[in-house]
Formats: structure tokens, C-alpha cells, sequence
């Protein structure tokens, strides 16, 4: 059985999707056999992250959760799309599939309708994983506290709530902590994303853990390689070295189990 990981925010703009894509590239980098699912079906976007462009694929999640065709239809490998700066190829032993989120307007507007069968994408996961023989399945979710992000949570081996550090995202993630805990989650973790660099990252940790009273991952520190690539590709990728790499690695270790 693959492990699930959920990654989630409270609100919008904490960095979700690019920590999501580039947790699981790392995970893929160390050899495993690696699945991200986009399940943010209001605003569907980590495939840019992976170089496609709107078009490049037909089939998406949201075709599988209405039945039109299987799950590994929809899957991309994206493994041939990563390179390094140097050309080689990013992922030379482990594999990494996406199943992308459609971006048709008709479909967006149907999910946001009629909403999904949760138990269905638990149903895809488990053909997903059969069918690569997955170690992972990330699922990047919809912001907020909606039914299917929770129920998605409700599935997950892992849950790791992702927050920046300010006073709008401390009090949502509150809120977000604590409903998650009723789900009873395997396991619970926090990580801060754009962690401005004056920061002390040790006395953040130490004031995350004490509010909120769960294992902090990491912080990921305010990095200007990330935004300069504007999600066009994984900082993972192109810049392995840069901090906001080693603290993605660091959290990627701390959430792999």
C-alpha cells in the first residue's frame, strides 16, 4: 500500500501546490515510486509546476470522479519533464506521476455544483497504486474547510497543514488544527512557507509548537528563486542547493514516514 500524504492551508497563497509538487519530486528523487494528485478542483494549478500548459492533457481527476474513464488514464509521468540546469535528467531511479485537475470552465463550475464521491478517490488511490506500485500519493487540496478537503484529510496516512507567518494564517490554521484533529489523522504536522529571512526560524518553531500544540516539519524560508520561477518549474529542480530546497528536503524526511 502507497502512503497518503494530505497537504493542506487554510487559505490560499500559503505556498500549497508548490509544496505539494516539490515534496514529491524529492521523495521520487530518492528513488520512490511517486503520485500527486491535484484535488483542488476549484482552482486546479500544480500541473504548471510541471510544465503543461492548459490543453496538453484530456483526461483529468475530474473525469475519473465522474466516471468517464480510470484514474491511470488521467495519470501524467512527468519524470521525462524534470531536468536539471545541466540537462541531466532530475529523476534517473525514481518515477513520478501527476494526475492533473481539469481546467475546463464547465467542469469547474459542474465540481463546485455537484461536488465528488469522496470514497471514489480513495477508490482511484488504491488503482493508482496497484497499478505503479506507488511508495506516495501526495494530495494537493482545495483551501479552506469544504466536505471533500476534509474527508480527503479523513483518508490520508499523514496530514501536514502548510501556514505563512502571520496573523491571518495563525488564526486559520487554528481553526484548521483543530477540526483536523477530530478526523484523527494518523499523523499531524505543521510547516511554515515564506518565512521572511530576519526571522529566527528556531523561535518560530518553538512559538508554532506552543500555540498550536503539533510537530512542526519546517520552515520554509522567503526565497527569491522560487518566486522569480513564477511556479513554471520546482525550485527542488532548479536550484537543489537554495534554502527553500533543503528545507522542502527536510520536511519531505520528516513527513515520508
Amino acid at each position: 500500500m502507497s502512503r497518503v500524504l494530505c497537504v493542506h492551508s487554510f487559505r490560499g497563497g500559503a505556498g500549497k501546490s508548490n509544496a505539494s509538487a516539490n515534496i514529491a519530486y524529492t521523495l521520487a528523487a530518492r528513488g520512490a515510486r511517486v503520485a500527486v494528485i491535484d484535488t483542488d478542483l476549484a482552482s486546479p494549478g500544480i500541473h504548471a509546476l510541471f510544465g503543461f500548459e492548459p490543453g496538453e492533457f484530456e483526461r483529468s481527476l475530474d473525469g475519473y470522479l465522474w466516471g468517464d474513464h480510470g484514474i491511470t488514464e488521467a495519470a501524467l509521468d512527468v519524470g521525462a519533464r524534470l531536468n536539471r540546469p545541466d540537462g541531466t535528467a532530475a529523476l534517473p531511479d525514481g518515477r513520478l506521476w501527476l494526475v492533473p485537475a481539469s481546467l475546463d470552465a464547465g467542469d469547474i463550475a459542474r465540481m463546485l455544483r455537484e461536488g465528488y464521491d469522496v470514497e471514489r478517490l480513495g477508490e482511484g488511490i488504491g488503482e493508482l497504486t496497484a497499478a505503479h506500485a506507488l511508495d506516495h500519493v501526495v494530495l494537493d487540496t482545495h483551501p479552506g474547510l469544504d466536505e471533500e478537503t476534509l474527508l480527503s484529510m479523513a483518508i490520508a496516512d499523514a496530514v501536514l497543514v502548510l501556514m505563512r507567518p502571520d496573523l491571518q494564517h495563525y488564526q486559520g490554521t487554528a481553526v484548521t488544527l483543530r477540526v483536523a484533529r477530530r478526523l484523527e489523522p494518523p499523523e499531524l504536522s505543521l510547516a511554515a512557507n515564506m518565512v521572511p529571512a530576519a526571522v529566527d526560524v528556531a523561535a518560530l518553531t518553538a512559538d508554532l509548537e506552543r500555540t498550536f500544540d503539533v510537530p512542526v516539519a519546517g520552515c520554509v524560508p522567503f526565497a527569491d528563486e522560487l518566486v522569480a520561477l513564477g511556479s513554471r518549474e520546482l525550485v527542488c529542480v532548479r536550484s537543489p542547493d537554495d534554502p527553500a530546497s533543503v528545507a522542502l528536503h527536510a520536511i519531505a524526511d520528516r513527513v515520508s514516514g
